[in-house]
């Protein structure tokens, strides 16, 4: 399990899907990339058990996560920003 800011820990599920939405690999995530890969991961990380069901949405809610988790407001979420969100969000941590 990874550390957060604080000592923390971030679950290993929240590290497994932020690999899985950063399609450049750039180890950060930016809006576009979380809509697009929500719509074309968000069902196979669901049926795997790597993303709640309830959590596919649309751009609209893949947006507004995307805002929530965005803490400095720098437009590009970091590990630790997206961590810190759907582990509270999802209960997974």
């Amino acid at each position: 399990m990874g550390e957060r800011n604080g000592g923390d820990k971030m679950s290993d599920k929240a590290r497994k899907l932020f690999e899985a939405l950063d399609l450049d690999h750039s180890g950060t995530l930016t809006r576009d990339e979380v809509i697009i890969a929500l719509r074309t991961k968000g069902p196979t990380l669901a049926a795997s058990g790597d993303l709640p069901f309830w959590a596919l949405g649309d751009a609209d809610a893949s947006s507004a996560l995307f805002d929530a988790a965005d803490q400095n407001g720098d437009a590009v979420l970091t590990l630790e920003e997206f961590a810190a969100l759907v582990d509270r969000r999802f209960g997974w941590h």
